[in-house]
């Protein structure tokens, strides 16, 4: 059983994975046996993230690349078949979000946020598709969302494009099922992160955040998430225990899409 969660000779690429989320999921795929390349929009976030990886004593191979970038994204994944192989294992997880009322909200903020959460799991996909092809089979996980099924407040551009990666994640797997790729998503629910932490912070009073005790309430675990959480799903979506699992997203969120809530 052991064997079919490892991903020994693999290459892993984990998109904008110098830190948080992508991180913890690199981390993950390298324990359980997987080459790591991750990428970042700039060199100093390349370098932050290469530090963070040798301390934790993880060897992963940093690129600068922005995702949407189409001609930027073919270099990247030129060098990195040179440089380490072909991609077994693509996960689209870099990500923007704007908390913005929609009617206050420009036009070009919104098409950003589609731009980096939706269009550029697309560019990424379509330039590592052809090598999977060609090599037998691939792994393609794409860093969906609660908000790909629910709406909430000043996230209209994000919900929108996380709405469309699962979509996009469920036509990848139609259309490329056949050539022995699988294309699945995570959808974290409220994780413990840096980006997080004021949001939980105790108040002077000794009582949760506003925000903290909202979430709390609605999730059925009665807890935040955290990155570790993310880290067994995220092995068995790339490995050969779900060769037939295919356009499935997996909501990792303690229970919170299930749940109506407490009656007042």
């Amino acid at each position: 059983m052991n064997n079919q969660f490892s991903l020994q000779g693999k290459t892993a690429w984990v998109t904008g994975a110098s830190y948080g989320i992508g991180f913890a999921i690199a981390s993950a795929l390298a324990e359980a046996g997987a080459n790591i390349v991750f990428n970042d929009i700039g060199q100093a976030q390349v370098d932050k993230g290469l530090a963070a990886y040798k301390e934790s004593g993880v060897p992963a191979r940093g690129y600068v690349c922005d995702v949407t970038d189409e001609g930027a994204v073919k270099e990247t994944v030129a060098k990195i078949e040179r440089e380490v192989g072909v991609v077994d294992v693509l996960v689209n997880n870099a990500g923007i979000i704007k908390r913005i009322p929609m009617t206050e909200m420009s036009a070009e903020d919104f098409r950003k946020v589609v731009d980096v959460d939706l269009n550029a799991p697309f560019i990424v996909a379509k330039a590592v598709i052809p090598a999977m092809i060609k090599k037998g089979g691939g792994k393609i996980i794409n860093i969906c969302s609660m908000m790909s099924e629910l709406g909430r407040e000043t996230v209209s551009a994000y919900a929108a494009a996380k709405g469309g990666l699962k979509m996009l994640t469920r036509n990848i797997a139609s259309e490329y099922g056949a050539y022995n790729i699988q294309c699945n998503g995570i959808g974290p629910g409220y994780i413990e992160t840096p980006q997080t932490a004021p949001l939980r912070e105790r108040q002077a009073d000794g009582s949760r955040h506003p925000f903290d005790q909202f979430i709390i309430a609605k999730t059925p675990a009665a807890r935040w998430g955290t990155t570790d959480d993310l880290k067994g799903p995220a092995v068995f979506l790339a490995s050969s225990a779900s060769d037939f699992v295919n356009g499935h997203i997996l909501y990792v969120d303690g229970g919170i899409l299930a749940y109506i809530g407490k009656q007042p």
